[in-house]
């Protein structure tokens, strides 16, 4: 702590008072001492006439010559007991300076600012995971890459699904068709047909129309329209078919507006909502079919 004036007139006074209080003990003991010396005996004082020592007795005189005994030593005086020092004054406290006020906001931020401090261990390893972790772009780029594969991977097994119902059922056509081909050969008279054939493409419009509605509506609760496609948006399709609605095989036009993703997705739709809608639709069934798909939500 800095000492400042105020500290060191402080220290000057209490020396003073010490040295002061050190002499007034002193003097106390001065006067206490001459205080105690013995008072002179009173009374009257002792007259006294020279003789001389013929005038003596012979008793005195024999008295006289005798060896003078020696005085007995005086006990001097025991020293009285010094006075005991005054109790000093308890020294006042010392005042404390004034608290040193805090330093602005502004000042503090760019003390702090400008002081390097070495980081944490704790922030350090953060910074350490932070850095090895890939940047988000990265990993939404990975995640989509890993839907676009799975997606891929659906349609391929519905395609071999479907591609192996397809040969099973042309394989059953061909066989009841041989098997008619010889009946009809046997009877030598050809098969009475009551309704159109199945799959020759009939001409009735209202009923063919009915047949591209039902088409669209199957095809679409099947689909999730992706951002890039608007509502509305047309796509030509091409569709191979067996009779029951099953699904061979599925075209996208070079002419449809969608993009990469949302042509996988339409052609992803077609496989899942296959067999498409038969029952009803005979007359107007056709194996290859070409339908403009819509794009709309459920």
């Amino acid at each position: 702590m800095k000492q400042t004036r105020a500290d060191s007139w402080l220290a000057l006074t209490q020396s003073l008072l010490l040295h002061a209080g050190v002499l007034a003990l002193l003097f106390i003991g001065l006067r206490w001492s001459s205080n105690a010396l013995p008072d002179a005996a009173q009374g009257d004082p002792i007259q006294a006439e020279l003789i001389s020592a013929s005038d003596l007795s012979p008793a005195m005189q024999r008295a006289l010559r005798r060896a003078p005994e020696a005085p007995k030593p005086v006990r001097e005086p025991k020293p009285l007991p010094e006075p005991l020092p005054e109790a000093t004054p308890a020294p006042t406290p010392r005042q404390l300076p004034p608290p040193v006020p805090d330093p602005a906001p502004l000042e503090q931020a760019r003390v702090q600012r400008d002081a390097v401090q070495p980081p944490l261990p704790e922030v350090r390893r953060e910074q350490e995971a932070r850095r090895r972790q890939p940047p988000q772009v990265e990993l939404d780029a990975q995640r989509e890459t890993e839907m676009e594969r799975q997606r891929q991977r659906q349609i391929e097994d519905l395609r071999r699904q479907r591609a192996q119902a397809a040969r099973a059922a042309s394989m059953a056509e061909q066989r009841a068709q041989q098997l008619a081909d010889a009946r009809g050969a046997v009877s030598n008279t050809p098969p009475a047909r009551s309704q159109p054939t199945p799959g020759a493409g009939g001409t009735d419009p209202g009923l063919l129309a009915r047949y591209r509605d039902a088409l669209q509506r199957a095809i679409v609760r099947q689909w999730t329209r992706p951002d890039s496609v608007p509502l509305g948006q047309r796509c030509r399709i091409s569709i191979r078919q067996l009779p029951g609605g099953d699904v061979i095989s599925v075209e996208i036009d070079p002419s449809c507006p969608y993009d990469a993703q949302g042509r996988r997705s339409v052609e992803a739709a077609v496989l899942k909502a296959a067999p498409l809608p038969y029952a009803g639709f005979e007359t107007v069934f056709n194996r290859n079919l070409e339908l403009n798909f819509e794009a709309a939500d459920q």
